[in-house]
């Protein structure tokens, strides 16, 4: 058990460490650093031992692990604040989906890159906020841990049990590979999203006639994900542009593809298209990462 943990921002992910902290008994203290009044109205409500920071001082330097749980483009101001204070018994996580980005921030300060051990937990919804939060939304899913040549192998060790706790499955990688990674299988998925939707919105427009009403399943399940966010996804898009730029150009290069196979009405490659994607979800559910019921599992309606 650690003494004191400090969560800075509570929204969907940061309440969820915060509840599943509480749940766990992973921290003796925990504290919690958040600018939203309405956030913080709600957060109190989860539990009365819970501390609050009013700002990013002196304190920060008692605190065992901070866990950094806010949009990524507030990144460059709080570790600006948190370098003032922190010391060598303090260890630095985060929860963003980029990585590159964030090693550059604290590259320049040798303190921050001996107690920094950058994470990202692959779990999440569309929904934002303190009142979404789950003690199990960490629940067998990954969490990837950054790893490099001249990182304390203890805090290394803290950071993998801390995430354990909270019911993860660890894993350790670079900051290359990982954005790269995550610019195909999460980041361009919400770029698509983002996009499919504008396109109905644009024909709707265009051709005056209210098509939502009839959304099937596709478009129903594209707005979902299209439902997260905007300001953090933003910030993704911005954080890993580069990765996400090629993985754009390669999904451009598939779809004019599929478009010459259509006009062309080639029967045998449309198919082995079709047939190949659905081998992909086989392994998905298979690695356990969905369920195998129709309609993921949900009630129909």
């Amino acid at each position: 058990m650690l003494n004191n943990i400090l969560i800075v921002g509570c929204g969907l992910i940061g309440s969820s460490i915060l509840r599943g902290s509480i749940s766990k008994k992973i921290s003796k203290n925990i504290y919690v650093f958040e600018k939203s009044k309405r956030n913080i109205s709600f957060v109190k409500k989860i539990n009365k031992k819970i501390k609050f920071l009013n700002d990013l001082d002196h304190q920060v330097s008692n605190m065992d692990l901070i866990v950094l749980s806010t949009h990524m483009s507030q990144y460059k101001n709080i570790i600006k604040k948190l370098q003032r204070y922190i010391s060598s018994r303090n260890i630095v996580t985060d929860t963003g989906s980029t990585k590159r980005n964030i090693e550059k921030l604290i590259g320049k300060n040798k303190r921050l890159k001996e107690i920094f051990v950058l994470s990202h937990p692959i779990a999440g919804s569309e929904m934002s906020g303190p009142k979404f939060g789950n003690k199990n939304l960490f629940k067998d899913k990954w969490c990837i841990i950054l790893k490099s040549k001249n990182k304390s192998s203890k805090k290394l060790k803290i950071i993998e049990k801390f995430w354990k706790k909270l019911g993860s499955k660890t894993i350790f990688m670079n900051s290359v590979d990982h954005d790269k990674i995550f610019s195909i299988t999460s980041h361009l998925p919400h770029l698509i999203a983002y996009n499919l939707v504008k396109t109905a919105i644009d024909f709707q427009k265009k051709n005056k006639k209210n098509i939502i009403k009839y959304s099937a399943g596709g478009l129903r399940d594209f707005s979902r994900t299209a439902a997260s966010n905007e300001i953090m996804w933003r910030d993704i898009f911005f954080e890993n542009k580069d990765n996400i730029i090629d993985s754009i150009n390669i999904f451009i290069k598939n779809l004019n593809n599929f478009k010459r196979l259509i006009k062309k009405e080639s029967n045998k490659s449309i198919l082995n298209i079709l047939k190949d994607s659905k081998k992909v979800r086989r392994q998905i559910i298979e690695l356990k990462q969905d369920v195998s019921k129709p309609n993921f599992g949900r009630d129909i309606f």
